[in-house]
């Protein structure tokens, strides 16, 4: 019995962890309510302030500093940067920033504005970027949020099909109750005219 129930606590605890990572899976996509966004780390740019594959949470700013670690965009609009402000200047009118990863040499040697940033990281969660990266693959899509869904999805039409069953026998109960209730109070009055018929007899 024990047992039992130390597996079903496991499978419900894996469950809700793969039901997290689907939610951090669908806002790398989509940013979370307040405009804040998720992003992975695959690389050792930053290390060691970010480990190699660490998520990364990350809100837009009113303004950034050298110093700031934020997520820049890049030509490739598939492709994100996370690396730290190493400098801030006007150019032409305008404050350009230059990035540069922790663990690197020297800096990017790309500057960019303001509107370049996606924003500046404020929590990192460390390893949690590979099931993340691999979940947005077709395997890992299917292992980790597709398969899950359709157990919970299963799990809650079984729960449903089961309460509908408790409704179904209880209002059945119910019934037969109220008919054998019903049933007694016809007998009592048969038993009621009998006896008053035999008075009438005598």
């Amino acid at each position: 019995m024990k047992i039992g129930k130390i597996f079903k606590y496991a499978i419900n605890t894996i469950l809700i962890l793969l039901v997290l990572l689907g939610v951090f899976v669908v806002f790398s996509f989509v940013p979370f309510p307040g405009n804040y966004k998720v992003f992975t780390v695959m690389s050792g740019s930053m290390e060691p302030a970010i480990k190699t594959g660490s998520l990364v949470f990350v809100k837009p700013m009113g303004d950034y500093g050298v110093g700031d670690v934020v997520t820049r965009r890049t030509t490739d609009p598939k492709v994100t940067i996370t690396h730290r402000i190493v400098s801030r200047e006007e150019v032409q009118g305008k404050i350009a920033f230059e990035t540069k990863g922790d663990a690197n040499d020297s800096p990017d040697g790309e500057k960019f504005t303001k509107e370049g940033i996606v924003g500046k990281v404020f929590l990192t969660i460390p390893f949690l970027g590979y099931p993340v990266a691999y979940a947005k693959t077709t395997p890992g899509l299917i292992l980790l949020i597709i398969i899950p869904a359709v157990i919970i999805i299963y799990d809650e039409m079984n729960k449903i099909k089961d309460e509908i069953k408790k409704k179904f026998q209880y209002r059945k109960a119910v019934a037969t109750k109220k008919e054998n209730k019903n049933s007694e109070e016809v007998i009592e009055e048969i038993k009621e005219e009998s006896q008053s018929s035999k008075k009438m007899d005598l």
